[in-house]
C-alpha cells in the first residue's frame, strides 16, 4: 500500500492538509501537466487521443478480414496478441478492465483467435472454450454476435432477428420507422438489411468453424430468442411470422427496398471517415457494398476500407482497433483545461485549436436531425473528424463553451450563436437534451428482438442536458429562451437519483453525471443551498475513498446502485470530476477537495500526466464500454488548475 504523506498544519481556512498545496508543488504539477498536454497537440491544431474498447472490436476486425478474404497477416498477428493479453484467467474476456467475463465478447474473441491460427487445443483456447460452454454456449451470445456467426454459416439465419429491407418503405406513422431509432442504430441497421436479405457466406479462406462452442447443434437449436418481457415475447412472435411471409414478398418490392437501402447508406458514407464514423456501421457498409456489386478497387470500397484501417492503433508487437475517433471532444476539453491552467487566458495553441474547431462547425450540411426540424438552421459539431449527417449536442455544447471562455469570445461569436440556436431547437419535450436527436423515446422499440442490447434509442440524459445548461448559463444573459433553460433544470431535478447523484450515460457513472450537473448549476449561478443540490454534495463526499481519491466501476451500470459498486481503487479522471464538482458547488475549501487534490499530486507521473487502466465511459451501458485515453491528460490538469484559481490565487 502506498505510504501517505505526513499531514502538516496550515493550509486553507486553517485546516491541516498534506504538503503545502498553496505553493510550489501544485504550480509545478500544473506546469508539467500543461506542457505534457501541449506535447500531444497536432500541428494542424487538434488533439486526438486513443479511444480503446473491449476485445469485440479487434476480434471483429479479424473476422471482417476473413469474411472478405482480404487478409493482412502482420496486422492479424498483432491484433491476436492484443486479444490474448486481455483474456481473463478464468478463460473468457470482459467488456472493460476489471469486469467479469462477457459471453458475447468471449465468443468473438475465441473465433478471431482461431481464425488467426491459434490452436484450439492450446491452453488459453481450452480455458476460453470451457468458460463459454459453462455459460450455455454461443447460443447465449447477443444479437450482434449471432449476426456475425450467421455470416460465417455457424448458425442458421433463423437465429438472427428478421430484418427485411422493406422496413425502409414503411410510412413514418408506422410503429417502427428508421427515424424513431438512434443514429447509431440507423447506420448499423440499414447495411445489415442488405446483408440479411442476401444471406451471404464469408469467404473464410482457412475454413475455420467453431461448432465446439455450442452445447446443441446450431441447426437443431431452438433457443436463439429468449423472451425478456411480455412485449418482447409478442415481438418474437411477430418476428417469426415475418420470417414465414418473407418468401411471398414480391420481387419488385424487394428490389425497391434494396435500392432504397443502398441509396440511404451510400449517401451517408462520409468519405474516408465512414458511415456514421463508427466501426460497426463501417464494417456493415463495406460488406454490403460488395453484395451490391462494387468491386474491391471501386473508390467507395477503397475509401471505406481506408477509414477502417485508420481506426487501427498499431504498435511494435500489438494492435487494436478503435470504435471511432474523438478529435472534436478531445480538442474542446483540452482547450478548457488549458484555459483553466492559463487563468482564463487563451494561449496561441488554444486559439489555434479553437480556430480548427470553428472550421468544422456543420452549418448547412444535411443531417438526419433536420427531418424532424426542417426549419432549424445547422450549427452543431460532430464527435469525429467528419460526420456531416450526425452532429451531436454534447460536442456542440462543449465546443461552444470552450469558445465562450476564450480571451476573445467575440472572435467565435457567430459560431457560438449558431450552436446555441441549434441546441435550443433540439430540446426534447421533457426538457432534456439527447446526444443526437430529440424526442427519440419510443421505449417499446427496445423490446424488439434486434434490441437485446437495450440501446436502440437516444433519449435525453442528465449529462448531455447539463452540458447544454452549462453553455447557456455561461452566455451572460444572452439566452433569449429562458423557458427552455428552466425546463432543462427541471428535467435535471427530476432525473436526480434517490441518493442525490445523477446517472452518467456517456461517462462512468454517477460521479460523471453528478460532476456534469453541478458544473452546469454553477454556470447558472444556482443556489447551492437548495436541498436537492446539497444532497448531491453530501453524496459525492460520502463516496470519497480512504486514499483521498474517487473511483467507480462500470459495474454500477449492472444494477443501478451507486453506493454498492465503487471501484477497487481510485482513478485520476474520476477524482478530477469529483474535485471539479465540489469546487463548482462552493466546496473549494473543504477537506474533501484538498484530499482529492493531494491524490492527484501524488499520482502524477514523471511525464506530467496520469494513467490508470480503468475504462472511463459506456458506449452502450451493460453492452459496450470505452477508455478515453485523453481523460487522464486533461481532466486532472483542469481540476488542479481550478483549485489553484479558486483557492490559492484568492488567498494570495
Amino acid at each position: 500500500m502506498e505510504q501517505q504523506p505526513e499531514l502538516i498544519s496550515g493550509g486553507v481556512g486553517g485546516v491541516a492538509y498534506p504538503w503545502d498545496l498553496g505553493s510550489q508543488a501544485i504550480e509545478e504539477a500544473i506546469l508539467a501537466a500543461r506542457a505534457a498536454l501541449l506535447a500531444h497537440l497536432h500541428p494542424d491544431g487538434y488533439w486526438c487521443f486513443e479511444l480503446e474498447a473491449d476485445c469485440t472490436i479487434p476480434a471483429e476486425y479479424i473476422m471482417m478480414m476473413h469474411y472478405t478474404g482480404e487478409l493482412e497477416a502482420a496486422l492479424e498477428l498483432k491484433l491476436a496478441r492484443y486479444i490474448r493479453e486481455c483474456q481473463l484467467q478464468e478463460g473468457g474476456w470482459p467488456l472493460y478492465y476489471g469486469g467479469a467475463m462477457d459471453i458475447s465478447c468471449s465468443v468473438k474473441a475465441y473465433f478471431a483467435l482461431k481464425l488467426a491460427g491459434d490452436d484450439p487445443e492450446a491452453a488459453h483456447m481450452r480455458r476460453a472454450r470451457k468458460a463459454v460452454l459453462e455459460r450455455g454456449g454461443a447460443v447465449n451470445a447477443n444479437v450482434f454476435t449471432h449476426i456475425a456467426l450467421a455470416l460465417f454459416g455457424e448458425i442458421p439465419w433463423r437465429g438472427v432477428p428478421f430484418m427485411p429491407p422493406e422496413i425502409l418503405l414503411l410510412p413514418r406513422w408506422f410503429p417502427f420507422h428508421l427515424s424513431k431509432v438512434s443514429y447509431w442504430s440507423r447506420t448499423v441497421m440499414v447495411p445489415l438489411f442488405i446483408l440479411a436479405a442476401h444471406k451471404p457466406r464469408a469467404r473464410n479462406p482457412r475454413a475455420i468453424h467453431i461448432s465446439e462452442l455450442f452445447v446443441t447443434d446450431p441447426q437443431l437449436e431452438t433457443g436463439y430468442f429468449k423472451a425478456r418481457s411480455r412485449l418482447n415475447r409478442l415481438f418474437i412472435t411477430l418476428d417469426a411470422l415475418g420470417r414465414r411471409i418473407e418468401p411471398f414478398i414480391p420481387r419488385a418490392v424487394r428490389a425497391k427496398a434494396l435500392r432504397r437501402a443502398a441509396e440511404w447508406f451510400i449517401t451517408r458514407l462520409n468519405g474516408e471517415h465512414g458511415l456514421g464514423a463508427i466501426f460497426p456501421a463501417m464494417v456493415n457498409s463495406y460488406e454490403a457494398l460488395e453484395l451490391l456489386g462494387y468491386a474491391a478497387d471501386h473508390p467507395l470500397r477503397q475509401q471505406v476500407r481506408k477509414g477502417l484501417r485508420d481506426l487501427v492503433v498499431e504498435q511494435a508487437d500489438r494492435a487494436y482497433c478503435q470504435p471511432c475517433l474523438s478529435p472534436i471532444w478531445d480538442t474542446a476539453l483540452a482547450c478548457l483545461a488549458l484555459q483553466e491552467a492559463d487563468r482564463g487566458s487563451s494561449s496561441a495553441q488554444v486559439r489555434h485549436a479553437l480556430d480548427w474547431l470553428q472550421a468544422r462547425q456543420l452549418l448547412d450540411t444535411p443531417g438526419d436531425w433536420s427531418e424532424q426540424h426542417p426549419s432549424l438552421p445547422g450549427g452543431g459539431w460532430p464527435f469525429q473528424f467528419r460526420n456531416d449527417h450526425y452532429p451531436d449536442l454534447d460536442d456542440t455544447a462543449i465546443v461552444a463553451w470552450a469558445m465562450q471562455r476564450a480571451s476573445d469570445p467575440e472572435r467565435y461569436g457567430a459560431a457560438i450563436r449558431r450552436a446555441t440556436v441549434w441546441l435550443l431547437g433540439m430540446q426534447s419535450a421533457n426538457g432534456g437534451f439527447a446526444a443526437f436527436d430529440s424526442d427519440n423515446t419510443r421505449y417499446y422499440l427496445n423490446e424488439i428482438p434486434f434490441a437485446d442490447h437495450g440501446a436502440l434509442l437516444d433519449p435525453p440524459t442528465s449529462d448531455v442536458t447539463a452540458r447544454v445548461v452549462a453553455l447557456l448559463g455561461s452566455l451572460d444573459g444572452e439566452v433569449h429562451d429562458r423557458s427552455a433553460l428552466n425546463r432543462a433544470v427541471a428535467f435535471l431535478h427530476r432525473e436526480q437519483e434517490a441518493e442525490g447523484c445523477w446517472y452518467g450515460r456517456w461517462g462512468t457513472n454517477y460521479i460523471y453525471g453528478t460532476w456534469s450537473v453541478l458544473t452546469a448549476l454553477e454556470q447558472l449561478g444556482y443556489d447551492f443551498n437548495a436541498p436537492w443540490v446539497r444532497k448531491a454534495v453530501i453524496w459525492l463526499k460520502s463516496v470519497q475513498r480512504d486514499d483521498g481519491g474517487w473511483g467507480e466501476s462500470n459495474d454500477t451500470y449492472l444494477d443501478h446502485r451507486p453506493q454498492d459498486r465503487q471501484a477497487d481503487e481510485s482513478t485520476p479522471f474520476q477524482t478530477a470530476w469529483a474535485v471539479l464538482a465540489l469546487i463548482a458547488a462552493g466546496e473549494c475549501r473543504s477537506p474533501e477537495v484538498w484530499r482529492g487534490v493531494e491524490y492527484l499530486l501524488r499520482h502524477q507521473r514523471p511525464d506530467g500526466l496520469w494513467y490508470c487502466p480503468w475504462f472511463t465511459a459506456p458506449g452502450f451501458p451493460r453492452v459496450f464500454y470505452l477508455k478515453y485515453h485523453g481523460y487522464d491528460a486533461y481532466f486532472p490538469l483542469m481540476a488542479l488548475a481550478r483549485y489553484r484559481n479558486c483557492v490559492l490565487d484568492n488567498d494570495a
